[in-house]
């Protein structure tokens, strides 16, 4: 199923929740609307799903209009945050619910729910109820559910977020097998940048009811659109620095001191330019070598140590790999950094 959403806009009062925004989703392709608290990405999942109605726009599936279409119309099934089970059934009838409100013949339900338990590896669980199963467990069925009566779209609202960190992991992970295989396309909202990062095969990123770029994992990470995306995607240094010459799509620039040179991929005007610096960009060096800084904060998180640095004015954070018998640097200790040139993106925005 191919989604086009042309100039959807939804207002709540004086509130402009989704600002005129314009979308093309591709036939089997996994798109997550990424976002903040309150940027509209669940109320544009909501009106996709027909949920709640829209003000002005529309919306069509596979280049027919269904703005007017009501959620059952528009076989569209929804995977929530909280699982919505049904805690008095057991997890096949959880499963077959949709089916049998569809009327469905008994052997042909329990055929169907039988091959999308095995999908979602719950084959031994149909008789179990709902408060006998773990948090991804219930979020299986939730997913089987949605799968079970063959949508044409599958929407995704913040399902994860009620599991602790490795089973998100490992959720997303089949979450993304089961969508390549089965070919539907999906469209995935939720707040946390690395589950947007792993699973997605394009990202929209939203803020303020407006979407700030679309593009694909890797590109929203290297080449965010503006500060808002660098920022909330990954962790940024965005640093102020002068630029000293110009020459065709390449400039002169003086970062933290260093002279480098860094390509140009937009127009801009003025002498200062603000730049993108990756903290695992940056390396320690010996100390003819590199940018001399001060080490103001560190925090061991797991595989990488985070450290906050003051080099000319400006704090840097630079993230290493943890290893054993490694020796951390000190608070108030002198250090050295460098980087690549190629390592340094303009923003224009």
């Amino acid at each position: 199923m191919e989604i086009t959403l042309n100039n959807i806009t939804k207002k709540y009062g004086d509130v402009i929740a989704v600002d005129n925004i314009s979308l093309e989703f591709k036939q089997g392709e996994l798109i997550a609307l990424l976002g903040p608290s309150g940027c509209g990405k669940t109320t544009l999942l909501r009106i996709i799903a027909g949920l709640i109605s829209h003000d002005k726009g529309e919306i069509y599936f596979n280049g027919k209009d269904i703005s007017k279409f009501s959620p059952q119309k528009r076989n569209a099934a929804m995977v929530f945050q909280n699982y919505a089970l049904f805690p008095h059934l057991t997890v096949e009838q959880n499963v077959g619910y949709g089916l049998k409100v569809k009327k469905l013949p008994q052997k042909q339900i329990n055929d169907w729910v039988k091959s999308v338990l095995e999908r979602v590896e719950l084959n031994n669980y149909g008789k179990r109820r709902i408060y006998e199963l773990s948090g991804g467990q219930k979020q299986r069925v939730a997913l089987a559910r949605a799968l079970v009566v063959q949508p044409d779209i599958l929407l995704f609202d913040e399902p994860l977020s009620n599991l602790d960190e490795k089973l998100r992991v490992n959720m997303r992970q089949e979450i993304k097998k089961i969508q390549r295989e089965i070919g539907i396309t999906s469209v995935y909202v939720t707040h946390d940048q690395g589950e947007a990062l792993a699973i997605a095969d394009r990202i929209v990123v939203m803020d303020k009811g407006k979407i700030q770029q679309i593009a694909m994992p890797d590109e929203l990470y290297y080449n965010p659109a503006n500060a808002f995306v660098a920022n909330f995607v990954g962790k940024a240094n965005l640093i102020d620095c002068s630029l000293e010459k110009r020459k065709g799509n390449r400039a002169a620039i003086n970062l933290l001191g260093k002279n480098i040179e860094v390509q140009i991929e937009k127009e801009f005007s003025g002498d200062i330019i603000t730049v993108l610096l990756r903290p695992e960009e940056i390396r320690f060096v010996k100390n003819c070598e590199g940018i001399k800084a001060i080490v103001k904060w560190k925090e061991n998180l797991g595989g990488i140590n985070r450290y906050k640095l003051e080099a000319f004015g400006s704090e840097i954070v630079v993230d290493v790999f943890n290893r054993r018998n490694y020796n951390s640097l000190e608070l108030g200790e002198t250090v050295y950094i460098d980087f690549n040139d190629d390592a340094v993106y303009i923003l224009y925005d």
